[in-house]
């Protein structure tokens, strides 16, 4: 499942692949992390790598689909 956030201030967005996670846990567990003040929004990637948000900072989450192969010029 790919994730984009947004962050405040900045024109970049961070991008991460989550890979094959249950879609409902992981949007449950990122609104209840939004939900509390001073928190830090902590997410891996299916590389391993750790990315953490602080919650103030957040101006939106976009939830992709679940993975799905990538196609590349004109594949089918």
């Amino acid at each position: 499942m790919e994730v984009r956030i947004g962050v405040s201030q900045s024109v970049k967005e961070l991008e991460l692949d989550l890979g094959d996670v249950d879609r409902e846990k992981t949007v449950a567990e990122v609104t209840k992390t939004l939900a509390k003040e001073g928190a830090t929004l902590w997410l891996t990637d299916k590389k391993g790598r750790q990315v953490g948000v602080p919650v103030a900072k957040v101006a939106y989450i976009e939830f992709g689909a679940q993975s799905e192969d990538r196609r590349v010029g004109f594949a089918r």
